[in-house]
């Protein structure tokens, strides 16, 4: 299940801009292998992200506007000062534009008048909460929190609803019912006792009474309706699965006819709610992610009042809106989100919001703009050449596997043959045009946009799955694979130095985006992407015994990286990060098979003291340099799938002999590991 990232974590603003920034005509290029950033005085074979990554920290300190940093946000971060300067010119309501690139100008300007945005207050945002205040009767709830999830384009009211590939069948959309309904990003938050987590969620509590009092609510009632959300939240919370469980496809796949959804919450129409939506309400398929949430859901909402719901959806449209708003909410909504949960010091430059929010809504057109300034056929022509080196590489892998049969054999190389790989941006651009954009009415635009997005989200169910949809813009410097589509996606971003270099020898940019392309290739067989077949249906095609030996050798990885260390006393949860763990080992595998054979005969380059071999190692070590405040580390110990930025990189290596062979290490060192040791599952 694909969904739209929350409002308020995307959009984290500042009322003026950094003044060392300003729009780039070009983006700048840094090699796919720094030497400046590396330190050699360390020991690579003790420490190879310190040998490469060393001194990436101290000449790229984490800026006051970030909680975290790395050579992947600092690449982001120049792509949107890039797509800055095209929008700047393109909100030129005199300059000549298609239709297209007015839509994308007028949105900009309307997001960076500042002026207007302050002047109008609440008053975009009055209708809604007038209509929660006329709420008369909880059995006129469903209407009314359709359209709030429609204005907000998340599931922070109570639960989220929309359309999802069958699991049992991916040929087809379905609805889908999913838990939500929380102001905190995991329920551990709710339920733990620990010191820093009773801190947050204190200091959670105060954040939501004051959103109550800037909505003019007297400071004694604000706290009284802080205590009722955090109620209503934190028994969601208590009925909410687990991250690690969410990672289990069949704990997440309740197929319910439109009799049994009505079933699970008797007090609740789901007809309205649907015709709210839009959506008929006669479907033949339900996917339920968690029915014991929303029973537990239908319990809650019997027993609150009519005023406890009102409050609880003022609470989550003012929140989840709050950076569309005036300076007052947007400071608010920074300083417990941005400050106190992730340590960032300084409100993000109101230029970074608007366009990540225009990338948001309107993604793919920006896209448009990007790939024909940036992406060149012959930088696709080269990527999809690797990309089929790799996919090579992992049918050997899969034939000379010792520990697989031959008819699971058969099977894995029948999905490895059918995944299709999407590279640099979408054949068919999505269309816009029943988008209205109005100069001058930011949040307007907001909500027009979570509304046109929502509504086409909704009207895939019923429908065939278009196998041509892309769930990341082309500007995004990220990758990923999906289970249920069988398909890699390489957006152009991802594809540029200092990722993929062509001014550069093959090894560094195998290690990094040759280590990517394996990465992504490995997540359709890690733990969870194995459970998917070759047309992406929920369907097991392994034996029993080759399951088990699976399992066996995932195990050597998770047990590995929980020993690691992320923050304070905070261990990696290796249950949550064993599927990124296992394709960053997949991955490496892969790219170093794929580059010797395509270097086969050729002769390597060694270059800045390094060898063809080391060049490999140190270019995949590279894509990570990173660092991070502690606050966001213990966030991201408790929701985020990846290993902290060194761990997936020395975690890696110390599986690979090849490592240890390149710089000739010796026994003891600590990534060298006994012979027989290693992990390795592809």
């Amino acid at each position: 299940m694909k969904r739209l990232m929350l409002l308020a974590a995307v959009l984290s603003a500042t009322l003026a801009h950094a003044a060392d920034e300003a729009p780039l005509d070009a983006l700048p290029y840094i090699p796919s292998l720094d030497t400046t950033v590396m330190d050699r005085n360390a020991d690579p074979c003790d420490d190879l992200y310190r040998f490469a990554c060393g001194a990436w920290s101290q000449k790229n300190p984490i800026p006051a506007d970030q909680s975290r940093w790395s050579v992947y946000a600092k690449m982001a971060n120049e792509n949107q000062r890039y797509l800055w300067g095209v929008l700047d010119k393109l909100g030129d309501a005199g300059a000549e534009r298609s239709p297209t690139q007015a839509k994308l100008g007028d949105y900009f300007a309307a997001c960076m008048d500042e002026g207007a945005v302050q002047a109008a207050g609440l008053k975009g945002l009055q209708p809604l909460l007038d209509r929660i205040a006329a709420l008369q009767d909880k059995r006129a709830l469903p209407g009314l929190l359709a359209e709030l999830q429609l204005a907000t384009g998340n599931e922070r009211l109570f639960f989220g609803f929309g359309a999802g590939q069958d699991f049992a069948d991916a040929t087809r959309q379905i609805a889908f019912a999913y838990a939500g309904g929380l102001g905190l990003p995991d329920r551990d938050y709710y339920l733990k006792r620990d010191d820093k987590t009773l801190k947050i969620r204190n200091a959670y509590e105060a954040h939501v009474a004051r959103f109550f009092e800037l909505l003019g609510d007297a400071p004694a009632v604000a706290r009284a309706h802080a205590r009722s959300v955090l109620a209503t939240e934190t028994l969601l919370a208590r009925a909410s699965l687990s991250k690690v469980d969410k990672r289990d496809p069949y704990k997440t796949f309740h197929v319910v006819d439109a009799r049994g959804l009505q079933t699970l919450t008797p007090g609740f129409d789901w007809a309205a709610f649907q015709a709210g939506l839009g959506v008929p309400a006669d479907q033949a398929r339900y996917n339920v992610t968690e029915p014991a949430f929303f029973k537990a859901l239908a319990a809650r909402l019997k027993a609150m009042s009519l005023a406890d719901v009102q409050t609880y959806l003022r609470w989550q449209l003012a929140s989840s809106l709050a950076p569309a708003l005036d300076e007052v909410f947007v400071q608010a909504d920074f300083d417990f989100y941005g400050q106190t949960l992730t340590g960032t010091p300084q409100l993000k430059a109101r230029w970074k919001r608007c366009v990540q929010l225009v990338d948001v809504q309107l993604g793919e057109a920006l896209g448009q703009e990007f790939v024909a300034r940036n992406f060149k056929p012959e930088l696709k022509a080269a990527t999809v050449q690797m990309t089929d080196e790799i996919e090579a590489a992992m049918a050997r892998s899969i034939d000379s596997l010792t520990w697989m049969s031959d008819a699971t054999k058969a099977r894995a190389q029948q999905k490895l043959k059918a995944i299709v790989n999407k590279v640099g941006y979408p054949e068919r651009w999505r269309d816009y045009s029943a988008l209205t954009v109005q100069r001058g009415d930011f949040l307007g635009n907001v909500i027009r946009g979570n509304v046109f997005e929502a509504k086409r989200r909704l009207a895939k169910i019923g429908q065939p799955v278009d196998r041509g949809e892309w769930n990341m813009t082309p500007q995004t410097v990220n990758a990923y694979y999906d289970p249920q589509m069988n398909d890699i996606n390489f957006p152009a971003a991802v594809l540029l130095p200092p990722l993929y270099d062509p001014q550069l020898d093959e090894a560094p940019n195998y290690g990094n985006t040759g280590g990517t392309i394996g990465h992504e290739l490995t997540h359709g067989f890690d733990d969870e992407g194995r459970q998917f077949d070759a047309q992406g249906n929920l369907k097991s095609w392994w034996t029993k015994k080759d399951g088990r030996e699976f399992e066996k050798r995932a195990a050597c990885v998770a047990d590995q990286y929980g020993t690691y260390p992320v923050v304070d006393n905070i261990k990696i949860n290796s249950r949550l990060t064993l599927g990124e763990d296992l394709a960053d080992l997949g991955g490496l595998i892969l790219a170093w098979e794929a580059w010797k054979a395509h270097m086969a005969g050729k002769p390597g380059e060694s270059r800045d003291g390094l060898t063809p071999e080391q060049r490999f190692f140190v270019g995949f070590a590279q894509w990570d340099c990173a660092d991070a405040r502690p606050e966001v580390l213990r966030v991201h110990a408790k929701i985020d799938p990846h290993s902290p930025a060194r761990w997936r990189i020395n975690g890696v290596v110390v599986n690979m002999p090849e490592f240890g062979k390149a710089f000739a290490c010796k026994p003891g060192a600590k990534l060298v590991k006994p012979a027989g040791a290693h992990c390795k599952v592809w």
